[in-house]
């Protein structure tokens, strides 16, 4: 049985419009284990979020492939990469991406409601106790300060046990006291779940507790 849970090769990606066509990944050939961190570090516009996305499938690679657990994800329909997505991968953002029509109990149990788990709001209940917000469940999340809404985001993240959790930016929008906090947070819960963690960053203070780091320049990964 492999160890690798995510294997990134030798995916490139080029947009066209009419000035030309411009290359923005060249040949990423990576693999992760079940259970590793990685900080996938760069200047701004190197191609780190658009990495990011292939690895989730909510972008498409111009060549190479992705494959999460032993499942290439682009031999697949895009239903099909939704519904992996939806069992296997949980998303951190930089903009929390909560649902502002929702409490943060109702936000954390949405992944669970749309997976068919009956147990929604007892795991979501339990999993906002666990990131410290059990007095908070049902506050919307313009009530909620910015570390809280990210602790929400995590929670929604991490309550479905995803083998592998992508996030992009995770403390860019807070503070460094509160950051601190989250990443905390976030790599504990990695160690308890054995979730294979990938996040883009420009901390350099973050990117070194992760195991790995893959550094992009000019689209390629740095040696």
């Amino acid at each position: 049985m492999s160890d690798v849970m995510i294997a990134v090769s030798h995916v490139s990606k080029s947009v066209s419009d009419a000035t030309g066509t411009l290359s923005i990944l060249r040949d990423i050939d990576f693999t992760l284990r079940k259970g590793e961190t990685a900080a996938i570090v760069g200047a701004s516009g190197s191609g780190k979020s658009t990495l990011l996305s292939i690895i989730a499938g909510l972008d498409t690679p111009t060549q190479g492939t992705v494959s999460i657990d032993g499942q290439d994800l682009f031999a697949r329909s895009e239903d099909e990469r939704a519904a992996l997505r939806a069992a296997q991968v949980g998303f951190v953002f930089q903009s929390f991406q909560l649902l502002g029509n929702l409490t943060a109990l109702e936000n954390v149990m949405l992944p669970l409601e749309l997976a068919g788990r009956r147990d929604a709001r007892a795991a979501a209940t339990a999993m906002l106790e666990r990131v410290g917000l059990g007095e908070r469940l049902g506050h919307y999340p313009k009530l909620l300060s910015g570390g809280e809404q990210q602790r929400v985001a995590l929670a929604r993240a991490f309550v479905v046990k995803p083998a592998v959790l992508l996030a992009d930016e995770p403390t860019g929008s807070l503070d460094f006291a509160t950051g601190e906090k989250v990443m905390a947070l976030m790599f504990e819960l990695n160690q308890e779940l054995g979730t294979t963690l990938v996040m883009v960053t420009h901390d350099r203070a973050i990117a070194e507790r992760c195991e790995r780091r893959i550094t992009i320049e000019a689209g390629r990964v740095a040696d």
